[in-house]
């Protein structure tokens, strides 16, 4: 994620080569066409390109209905695939479902187009976010506790809580760098993930910035933190912010692990 990308212009291209998500962009290749790339990479490569599916379609909230409607296909045979009771799609049918949720994005404002877009061509972002990524399929809480060898300090009922992707952040640079505006865009393309701090000393700042930017996300990850701090520990609670405090050693090992899940 350290990888540096120039900012794209005011028309939506590129404005010359760089790498979003691993994928290299040649020079005025639109962030559409991208994140089309990064959606079909993700289908085909997914262990379960059900979910995957699934995934997308939610991160661009449309409904089944409306995914079939833009293909012009029987919404069952949408859910049939997310379900698992039709095999993994072909290519010329990732190629439809992906250039259908591209189309209705772009007939709604471009809203998630522009928010991938923003995110990875912007310099504080990538001084501050240490990983990135969105799931290949939806994770619970308990198995990021269990990636990061965490101890949850909120109720056990919050353990299986769907998560769909992670963000790894160094906290100081956020607070300090970052404007309230800029702090959302770490919350990648949906807010169930986990946003994972690390080297903390209290646990204060970052949740008081999560409530500063009015999102809260799927569970919150101290690394480097003893004991949360019970000022920290009541915001959470009052947000209604799942907690984990990280038992691991690095931040290496942090990032490592989560990469497997």
């Amino acid at each position: 994620m350290k990888t540096r990308k120039r900012a794209a212009t005011r028309t939506g291209k590129y404005c010359s080569s760089a790498r979003v998500f691993g994928v290299s962009m040649p020079e005025e290749e639109s962030a559409s066409e991208v994140l089309a790339k990064k959606i079909a990479g993700d289908i085909v490569l997914a262990k379960t390109p059900s979910a995957a599916i699934q995934k997308w379609r939610n991160i661009f909230k449309i409904s089944q209905r409306a995914l079939a409607e833009e293909m012009g296909i029987m919404s069952s045979v949408i859910s049939d695939y997310e379900s698992g009771r039709r095999s993994s799609p072909g290519v010329g049918m990732i190629k439809k479902i992906v250039s259908a949720l591209i189309s209705i994005d772009q007939k709604t404002g471009s809203v998630v187009c522009n928010e991938f877009n923003s995110m990875y061509t912007d310099e504080k972002l990538n001084d501050v976010i240490i990983d990135i990524r969105e799931l290949d399929h939806p994770t619970n809480i308990k198995s990021i506790k269990a990636a990061v060898d965490g101890v949850l300090v909120s109720d056990k009922k919050d353990l299986m809580k769907s998560i769909y992707g992670y963000t790894i952040i160094d906290p100081i640079k956020a607070i300090v760098d970052l404007s309230p505006k800029e702090l959302v865009k770490l919350y990648g393309l949906t807010t169930k993930r986990a946003m994972v701090f690390t080297n903390i000393a209290h646990g204060r700042s970052p949740l008081i910035a999560i409530k500063v930017t009015n999102l809260r996300p799927g569970v919150v990850v101290f690394h480097g933190l003893e004991k949360i701090d019970p000022l920290a520990e009541r915001i959470a609670l009052v947000e209604k912010i799942p907690v984990i405090v990280s038992k691991l050693k690095s931040v290496d090992e942090l990032v490592h692990n989560l990469k497997k899940l």
